[in-house]
């Protein structure tokens, strides 16, 4: 009998940045139990090439990433939409938007990370910003990952996952 694989929904505005990187880190670190998504209430329509350039560093095949609507998976919209375990936001605005209907009646927790693709400045400072948030999101998807899900009641894994999205990340130090 094998275990439960786990939906995961990483949301942001455009879809283009911390909700990619989530994804991909999801994939990585829950691989064999938890299968990653990610979405925007208002997509950009593309992946923010310094995201997709970080991960290339790192070792993640990029080839599947796109910017897509939240809307491939509210079950108002689209029928065939899997049904969702978990639903993150993972900026601030998303979290105050009114999301779709999710298939599954998903667990949701706001993990907000600052915007990289906001980030000016050199190439350096913009490069930092994108590691920062990966490293934000890592922190936090790798202790959503070892949470034990199967002894976890429902109202233990919410106060969890609140936490997680609480928890302060120490900054990677400049050089």
């Amino acid at each position: 009998m094998s275990a439960k694989i786990y939906n995961v929904l990483f949301l942001c505005t455009g879809n283009s940045a911390r909700s990619i990187l989530a994804e991909a880190l999801m994939s990585r670190l829950g691989e064999g139990r938890f299968r990653a998504f990610s979405a925007g209430s208002m997509p950009t329509g593309r992946v923010n090439p310094h995201a997709i350039a970080l991960l290339d560093k790192l070792g993640f095949d990029t080839a599947g990433f796109r910017s897509k609507s939240w809307e491939e998976f509210s079950s108002s919209q689209n029928p065939d939409a899997p049904a969702l375990d978990f639903v993150f936001t993972v900026c601030d605005n998303a979290a105050g938007e009114v999301c779709p209907i999710w298939p599954g009646q998903p667990m949701t927790a706001h993990w907000g990370v600052p915007d990289p693709a906001a980030v000016e400045g050199s190439p350096a400072e913009i490069a930092l910003a994108f590691a920062d948030a990966y490293r934000q999101l890592g922190a936090r998807i790798g202790a959503f990952a070892s949470l034990p899900m199967a002894t976890l009641d429902r109202m233990t894994l919410q106060a969890r996952l609140d936490e997680i999205g609480k928890k302060v990340v120490a900054k990677t130090p400049s050089a």
